[in-house]
């Protein structure tokens, strides 16, 4: 799958949730994975022709954890002709070093939205663009089956009214292999995580069940996203 057909995904999924509205001022969350990266190089291409003129920036909220070079993530903006702001934090040390967190996962992601949203809010932004995937909406809503009992996953859409932003996830139609291909045909430049529990949580667990599942039954994950839309779990519907 080349740029111009992983857009054309793109775009149906912006155009069936309404994600993008004329004289949008959207910021793309780029953590430096690859997922974060492919979005924002479909959201550039689509830019280029969409009926609805939108303004496009990046911004990375670095966490702190040492190793990590964003400095091809800025060339790639460079390329881009796209704004890129590096927004360095303390969270790691707030979060490992200071309070030794138990469940360091939940108040990292929870302090990182904060800076992401605070960034966006204060910059005169309306809509944060986040790279969550196909793979990522099943593996959500299957953490909170087994996790805690109850139908849920993030929106497509989701307004955030202490901040006044939207969250926009405009890759939902597309899976994270295509994400991959793509990433590698662009050979773009990925951050690797070098957070010590990056592969230890809760999620790679559902993401390691589902693939011995699907390794049984293929179309599974394809019938649990289908049925988050006909349900639909709020927010989920297509035809609003």
């Amino acid at each position: 799958m080349n740029l111009n057909q992983f857009t054309g995904y793109v775009r149906r999924c912006v155009d069936d949730y309404h994600m993008i509205e004329a004289d949008d001022r959207i910021c793309v969350g780029i953590s430096g994975g690859k997922d974060s990266l492919v979005l924002l190089c479909a959201l550039r291409h689509l830019q280029r022709y969409y009926p609805a003129p939108f303004e496009l920036e990046a911004l990375t909220v670095d966490t702190g954890f040492p190793g990590m070079d964003f400095s091809g993530v800025q060339s790639l903006c460079d390329e881009l002709g796209v704004h890129y702001t590096l927004l360095k934090t303390d969270i790691k040390e707030i979060v490992f070093d200071i309070r030794q967190e138990e469940n360091p996962c939940s108040l990292c992601s929870k302090m990182r939205r904060g800076a992401l949203n605070n960034f966006v809010r204060d910059n005169g932004f309306n809509k944060l663009a986040l790279g969550h995937h196909w793979d990522d909406a099943v593996e959500t809503f299957m953490m909170s089956l087994l996790f805690e009992g109850r139908l849920s996953c993030f929106k497509p859409v989701t307004y955030m009214s202490r901040s006044n932003v939207t969250q926009i996830r405009p890759l939902l139609y597309l899976g994270e292999g295509s994400c991959e291909n793509l990433a590698r045909e662009l050979n773009l430049p990925v951050v690797v995580s070098t957070c010590p529990l990056d592969q230890t949580s809760h999620r790679k667990e559902i993401k390691d069940l589902l693939g011995t599942l699907s390794a049984q039954y293929p179309d599974m994950k394809s019938k649990v996203f289908g049925a988050m839309q006909r349900l639909p779990l709020d927010g989920w519907g297509t035809e609003s």
